[in-house]
């Protein structure tokens, strides 16, 4: 059917990229019609859902513009250098895209600015729906606890993560100071040890934890005097992420143009 959501996925032989294909392949409104993967990499010109006992009829590339040739969507999961490449041959091509990819630096994500003026980007560093709510959740928490608590955020993830704390840990730093009128690059404290003195009033610690196969276990801590607040959120399953990608899809079947958050995707930012 014309009406289905075009959708190429980038890191196709990926764990996260597996889960994709399966999700786009089951969506009643969707169609896999790309799949990109690095140069060199062994199952280049395979099916990408042949691990998975699916046939989709497409073969798995390197070449970008081949890969979106068919695309109205692209979901990348990938790491920030491989996104950025993709990013600016897709935005040329009016491929929108949906970002889940951790690790880029500010100078990158300025660049999300400027490529939104020629494609719509929904860009977030975690597309589970729960995280997200847990984000607005958190907004609330830390405005009533502002005062006498002492905030810290602890994040556990997979031994063969790379980055450190996770993209879905800073957004929550950031919800928490944006929600107390500070900045998190001012208030964070991303490493201890040593003889590091008292906590610093008003501060937002960090801790990260790597290790086995854990998806992503996320909990922030409000310690006050004789009490403790604890909101924490666990993925099972990376189907979570690649449920809300395809949420995000939906919603950018509507725009052109512009750079959008699963805030916007799932109406939260209005609540």
């Amino acid at each position: 059917m014309t009406d289905h959501l075009q959708i190429a996925i980038a890191g196709a032989t990926g764990r996260m990229g597996k889960m994709l294909i399966e999700t786009v392949s089951a969506a009643q409104d969707a169609k896999l019609v790309g799949a990109l993967d690095m140069a060199h990499h062994p199952l280049l010109g395979t099916d990408p859902g042949a691990t998975l006992g699916l046939l989709t009829g497409i073969l798995i590339t390197d070449q970008i513009e081949y890969g979106l040739k068919d695309a109205q969507f692209l979901i990348d999961f990938t790491r920030p250098e491989g996104t950025m490449a993709h990013l600016a041959i897709a935005s040329a091509m009016g491929v929108k895209m949906i970002i889940g990819t951790t690790g880029l630096t500010e100078e990158q994500i300025e660049q999300l600015h400027a490529y939104a003026k020629k494609t719509a980007i929904v860009f977030a560093p975690n597309m589970s729906v729960g995280v997200n709510a847990t984000f607005k959740i958190l907004e609330l928490a830390a405005k009533i606890l502002q005062e006498g608590y002492d905030v810290e955020v602890i994040e556990a993830h997979h031994k063969h993560k790379v980055d450190a704390p996770s993209g879905t840990a800073l957004k929550m730093g950031e919800v928490i100071a944006q929600a107390q009128g500070k900045k998190l690059k001012e208030v964070g404290v991303f490493s201890r040890e040593g003889h590091t003195g008292e906590r610093v009033p008003g501060s937002i610690g960090f801790a990260t934890i790597r290790g086995g196969d854990i998806v992503g276990d996320h909990t922030v801590l409000f310690a006050g005097e004789g009490e403790r607040i604890e909101i924490t959120h666990k993925s099972t399953s990376r189907m979570s992420y690649a449920q809300g990608a395809l949420r995000a899809a939906r919603f950018l079947k509507n725009h052109a143009t512009g750079l959008y958050d699963m805030q916007d995707v799932l109406g939260l930012k209005h609540l």
